[in-house]
């Protein structure tokens, strides 16, 4: 891209139309007519420059360089991309932390269902340590029951001995009382 500087007076005299020499003549004819100083007139002669320059949709920036786009839209363009680069910096960022936060609800979840495991592990174990002395208190009662038949059986047999001793001693007391 060509850049216009105004400082160039080759290139300013294309702006005003006419050569440089007959551009500093005319300065000089005003200046000398009271019309002002030729700082002025430069100055005014640089406003209407810029004018039709903008009207056709070029624009001069800070440094005298010709550019397409208005300074107040390249400085916008310019703020927008900065802005543009914090969010992504940002949304990186956030990213970063989500992706921290997902790995440790992981890990938690990870974590919780080992704990769920070992709960149900230990309840099922309970249930059947329950189950187990469920069955041995059964078979310890069908023990008590079998064994307090078997002391009725010895109850009533020691009985029954107790009453043959008996007629026993009464058959030798007889006998010895006889002889």
């Amino acid at each position: 891209m060509t850049h216009l500087s105004l400082a160039d007076p080759v290139r300013t005299s294309l702006l005003w139309g006419g050569s440089w020499k007959a551009n500093k003549v005319r300065l000089r004819e005003a200046k000398a007519e009271g019309r002002g100083s030729l700082w002025n007139i430069w100055a005014f002669g640089l406003a209407m420059a810029k004018d039709i320059l903008a009207e056709a949709g070029l624009h001069f920036d800070e440094l005298n360089k010709l550019r397409v786009l208005d300074p107040e839209v390249t400085q916008q363009t310019i703020e927008l991309k900065e802005e543009c680069k914090a969010f992504v910096d940002k949304i990186g960022q956030f990213q970063k932390i989500v992706g921290g936060l997902i790995e440790l609800v992981d890990q938690l979840a990870k974590e919780a269902e080992n704990e769920k495991m070992k709960a149900i592990g230990a309840r099922n174990l309970l249930k059947s340590i329950a189950k187990q002395r469920e069955a041995q208190q059964q078979q310890l009662q069908a023990l008590i029951a079998e064994k307090k038949m078997q002391l009725e059986r010895y109850r009533v047999e020691y009985e029954a001995l107790c009453k043959v001793e008996a007629e026993q001693n009464e058959f030798i007391d007889q006998f010895i009382f006889q002889k």
